[in-house]
């Protein structure tokens, strides 16, 4: 992709190319959403593509989170192990 293909937009780059959607979400959000979008002073498009982002961010950052728990779950027993044979090593077996 050359450089004329991409844009800076309010910190987001943005391709020419994108996908429309369709979205039918109830007024009371929709209205909520455009003042807040006028309060940032930008379009309800950014704004929902702003909400899109966020969220995007969070989902995957929970998951990063929720599958170091799982990581440190499935090494805990084998840890606790190794922590007992240095303890009978160094003789400093503390319970």
């Amino acid at each position: 992709m050359n450089l004329a293909g991409l844009y800076i937009l309010r910190g987001y780059l943005i391709m020419i190319s994108m996908k429309a959607i369709l979205l039918k979400l109830p007024n009371e959000l929709v209205e909520a959403g455009d003042v807040c979008a006028d309060s940032l002073g930008v379009s309800r498009a950014e704004y929902i593509r702003r909400a899109i982002d966020r969220m995007n961010h969070e989902t995957a950052r929970a998951q990063r989170a929720r599958a170091l728990i799982n990581a440190s779950k499935k090494v805990r027993v084998e840890s606790a192990l190794v922590n007992a044979e240095f303890d009978a090593i160094e003789g400093d077996v503390q319970r």
